[in-house]
C-alpha cells in the first residue's frame, strides 16, 4: 500500500486526499454547522474545540494498519477542503462501511456524488474489497440520492438504528457489490 501521505484519488474537479492538521480549523469550522451534526451519527453540535485536531492526529496510523481510509474532499480549482469522505474496513469480509459529510456552502454542487464514486472505485480496485455500504438517515433523502446517483442500491431500512441528541434514528442502507461495479445505471 502507498505511505499514508502520498495517498492521492482524482476526479474531475476533485483531489482527495489525507487530511493534514493545517486542515483542522477548517473541519472544526465546516464540521461545527448544526446542519452537519443534524444529518450525521457521530458529528456532535457544538463541535468540541481541539476535536478536529484529535480526529486528523490518528489518521496515518488507521491508513497504515489499513483499517480506515479518511480523506479530505478538496476542490481542486482553488485548493478549497469542501468536506470528509472515508472508508472503514472490515477485512475479514472483504467490506467497508462508508461515510461522508460536505460543508454546507458546497451542498447541491455534485461534490458528494462525484468522490463517492472515486472513493467506491478505490475500494474496489485498490483494497480489493467486495461490498461497501453506506448508512443514512432517512429523513435525509439527499444522502440517498447520492449514494444511488454513484450505484449504489438500496437494501432496507433499520428501524431506530442510531440513538442521536436523545432520540433513535432510522437509518436506510444502500451497498454496492464487485460483482455490479461498472454496471451503475
Amino acid at each position: 500500500m502507498t505511505e499514508p501521505s502520498q495517498l492521492r484519488l482524482i476526479t474531475e474537479r476533485l483531489l482527495l486526499r489525507p487530511f493534514t492538521l493545517s486542515d483542522a480549523p477548517e473541519v472544526q469550522r465546516l464540521a461545527g454547522a448544526s446542519e452537519i451534526a443534524d444529518t450525521t451519527s457521530n458529528i456532535p453540535h457544538p463541535y468540541p474545540e481541539g476535536a478536529a485536531e484529535a480526529w486528523i492526529a490518528g489518521h496515518a496510523a488507521q491508513i497504515a494498519a489499513g483499517t480506515d481510509y479518511p480523506f479530505a474532499i478538496i476542490r481542486r480549482a482553488d485548493e478549497t477542503l469542501v468536506g470528509a469522505i472515508g472508508l472503514h474496513v472490515q477485512p475479514a469480509h472483504h467490506r467497508a462501511e462508508m461515510g461522508y459529510w460536505i460543508g454546507v456552502p458546497y451542498w447541491r454542487q455534485g461534490y458528494a456524488t462525484e468522490a463517492v464514486r472515486r472513493v467506491i472505485a478505490f475500494g474496489f480496485d485498490t483494497l480489493g474489497l467486495n461490498r461497501i455500504y453506506a448508512t443514512y438517515f432517512t429523513r435525509n433523502p439527499a444522502s440517498r440520492r447520492v449514494m444511488e446517483k454513484a450505484g449504489m442500491r438500496y437494501e432496507g431500512t433499520l428501524r431506530e438504528w442510531i440513538r442521536k441528541a436523545d432520540r433513535y434514528e432510522d437509518c436506510g442502507i444502500c451497498a454496492i457489490l464487485r460483482k455490479d461495479y461498472g454496471q451503475e445505471v
